[in-house]
């Protein structure tokens, strides 16, 4: 069995290592070590949770010699802020007897600050594309220097948007440089990116995208609305012997402020919620006051399930069955980490079936219906996207161009009615009628008559 001991690891990063208390590393780490050490490109495939932060940054930090440059060398590339943090809190983790400079940038912070700190020297940047391309642009951060490009969490960055801004990144790199990417699923524009922008790329892959982890036990409920599902989860949240840390899962801000809104007056004390309109501090402080224990329930949207890495968690609740049943793969990838059993349930009201439907497609099993509880109450109560939309039977608020036809109120317009304006000679038949002077104001007729 591989430990640490058999990588060529440097003493500084196997002392580093020590203190964490790692023996052995993860697959994935034990694998993409020498690759990425080779300098070739490499692309990375494995689901979340399975260290993939230090399986690129242990070959990284291996070799990168000390200097006194300013510009960075190393460039990594990740989706969200919470996933910046968290990776520059790893690289100090393995820089503990290492002197490299590391330094965090993302957008909805100071960017005058983020520019001092550049301007300081460094020789790690982690970043959102968003503000790196910014610092870029503003010639704040020169990109000459980088020699290798990581880029994490690849599916989501496109998931979220910023396609175009790795395309202008990419313009402004230097071409010789190791590009290394890690993603869960593949997806088209991942594989566009590889074709365009790879040479040769070396693949380490760990986990087929899809295959559910098989330390993570699965339950679903079938529920009918919104209100039902706040039921059913205040009667199962209320055990807090068996659900002592759960991650809440929902499809959008709306549901997760609703939900949370719902749940505070039960669990005001508790609760805590995330998603991309919170601001900076409030989602790392909601962040930490569940990771710490201060919290045992966290509300968070799809957005935020890939930039979490949290411990011991009890519980993932699907609060909102995933469209896209890969989604649904990553969500429950929160829990049984670090070889733990963890456990998943699922909500799914009737119009979620076909989801429900795909996500055990792609897993290739079912997932174990739970009987709904009798002391839980179903919910009248209705959200307004629930609610059926009436239209009046004669009165319909909407109506197709190619169905409407006049009725007896519509009529033709009279003649006085349908003329149109004439412009010059409309103004010249008013005159010639009213038998105004032509001359009216012209001044050099007037000055012409004077002379004869």
């Amino acid at each position: 069995m591989t430990t640490f001991e058999d990588l060529n690891l440097s003493k500084q990063l196997f002392n580093a290592i020590e203190d964490l208390g790692f023996v052995q590393p993860t697959p994935i780490q034990e694998q993409a070590f020498s690759v990425v050490r080779s300098g070739k490109d490499v692309v990375g495939i494995a689901q979340t949770g399975t260290g993939k932060t230090f399986a690129y940054m242990l070959p990284v930090l291996r070799d990168l010699k000390f200097s006194r440059q300013q510009h960075p060398r190393i460039l990594v590339l990740v989706p969200t802020r919470e996933l910046v943090i968290q990776v520059v809190e790893e690289i100090e983790k393995l820089a503990a007897y290492i002197n490299v400079r590391v330094l965090g940038v993302y957008g909805g912070t100071n960017i005058n600050t983020q520019k001092s700190a550049i301007a300081e020297g460094l020789d790690i940047i982690v970043a959102t594309p968003g503000r790196l391309y910014d610092l870029a642009l503003s010639k704040a951060l020169k990109l000459k220097s980088i020699q290798k490009l990581v880029i994490d969490e690849v599916d989501v960055m496109l998931d979220l948007g910023f396609r175009f801004q790795l395309l202008n990144i990419f313009d402004v790199l230097p071409e010789r440089r190791q590009n290394v990417m890690f993603y869960a699923t593949m997806t088209e524009g991942v594989a566009a990116l590889i074709q365009d922008y790879f040479k040769s790329p070396e693949t380490v892959a760990i986990a087929v995208s899809g295959t559910p982890l098989d330390n993570i036990a699965q339950q679903c409920y079938e529920v009918p609305n919104f209100y039902t599902k706040v039921n059913l989860l205040n009667h199962l949240i209320q055990d807090k012997e068996t659900f002592t840390k759960v991650l809440v899962f929902v499809s959008n801000k709306k549901s997760a402020d609703r939900l949370f809104e719902a749940l505070d007056e039960s669990f005001a004390d508790e609760i805590c919620v995330i998603h991309s309109n919170k601001t900076q501090n409030y989602r790392i402080r909601s962040i930490r006051q569940f990771d710490d224990g201060m919290n045992r329930i966290l509300v968070a949207t799809d957005v935020m399930a890939r930039g979490l890495d949290l411990d011991e968690i009890s519980h993932v609740i699907n609060f909102d069955t995933p469209s896209f049943p890969e989604n649904y793969m990553h969500r429950i990838g929160r829990t049984g980490r670090a070889e733990h059993e963890g456990k998943t349930i699922l909500f799914s009201t009737e119009k979620e079936q076909e989801d429900k439907v795909a996500i055990e497609k792609l897993m290739k099993r079912e997932i174990p219906k739970m009987e709904f509880p009798s002391e839980v109450a179903i919910a009248e109560r209705l959200t307004p996207e629930e609610r059926p939309v009436d239209f009046e039977h004669h009165n319909p608020t909407k109506r197709k161009t190619d169905q409407f036809t006049p009725g007896a109120a519509f009529h033709e317009k009279s003649e006085k009615n349908s003329k149109t304006n004439q412009g010059g000679s409309y103004r010249r038949e008013i005159a010639k009628k009213y038998k105004k002077p032509k001359t009216r104001g012209d001044k050099n007729y007037n000055k012409r008559n004077k002379r004869k």
